[in-house]
């Protein structure tokens, strides 16, 4: 059994979660985190990157973390939806929503909304 909008509103809610809410958690992370206070040296690194940036650049850096995060989610849905494949191994995944398959169309309605969300902001 397939349900478009569970899969369109699934995806809607896994944007904001992860993209949205995530990008804001980061810009208020490395804006108001001071350089000692990092303990990750991850973090320590990213921070002192941003910190040394001017508004703009800092902007666009966080611009980069959100095309990271789209990549990463389409890629991810890519390879459960069977369209990217593994390398050297063969995995068959079945994705449910509710129960409901997702006819292995997750990467391409995702992509979709992330296609929106741009046009509408332009």
């Amino acid at each position: 059994m397939r349900d478009k909008k569970m899969n369109e509103k699934f995806i809607e809610k896994l944007y904001k979660a992860i993209i949205k809410d995530g990008i804001d958690e980061y810009k208020d992370l490395l804006g108001n985190t001071n350089l000692e206070d990092a303990t990750d040296k991850y973090w320590e690194k990213s921070l002192d990157l941003y910190k040394s940036l001017t508004a703009d650049n800092r902007e666009k850096m966080l611009k980069f973390a959100e095309l990271v995060m789209i990549d990463t989610i389409s890629n991810i849905f890519g390879v459960l939806d069977g369209s990217t494949s593994l390398p050297e191994e063969s995995f068959e995944c079945k994705v449910s929503i509710n129960g409901n398959s997702t006819e292995n169309e997750l990467q391409d309605t995702f992509l979709a909304y992330v296609e929106d969300i741009a046009e509408s902001q332009q």
